[in-house]
């Protein structure tokens, strides 16, 4: 698997270790930022990150902020990205089996980096499911 990655300033501290467990994992990943813990704005970094997974059919993206939470509702308001914040293994393999979730966000304030491993773990051992759940998925997208 392709990811990108990239977090504000709340999320900074554990990037370098997310990187280095999708990378331990065997995947690729490419960090967009932020590249310090200076503030910055979230969406801005939702933003970039969204733009990438589109123009990349088949990758994933990585958002980490202090909750998670306005990364993903930033990721979320591009047509074709389906951000889930996920705060365990269990939500990040639902995310990915029943929603065909292709970015991952998490809280570097709500997580501590052995569950941000499960989590990422969980991510990528599962597959969308497909089945009943694409017609739910197709639903998402609103024209």
């Amino acid at each position: 698997m392709k990811f990108y990655i990239a977090c504000d300033h709340a999320g900074f501290n554990i990037k370098d270790k997310v990187k280095e467990i999708v990378e331990s994992l065997g995947h690729e990943i490419i960090d967009l930022g932020t590249n310090s813990n200076q503030r910055v704005d979230y969406p801005d970094f939702a933003h970039k990150l969204s733009l990438e997974v589109l123009k990349d059919e088949g990758s994933y993206g990585i958002l980490i902020c202090g909750t998670g939470i306005g990364m993903s509702l930033a990721a979320n308001k591009h047509k074709g990205i389906r951000a889930a914040l996920c705060h365990d293994a269990y939500t990040a393999k639902m995310a990915r089996a029943h929603n065909d979730a292709n970015v991952l966000c998490f809280g570097e304030r709500v997580v501590g980096l052995g569950v941000a491993e499960s989590i990422i773990e969980s991510w990528c051992d599962t597959s969308f499911e497909g089945g009943r759940h694409a017609n739910r998925v197709k639903k998402i997208e609103i024209e």
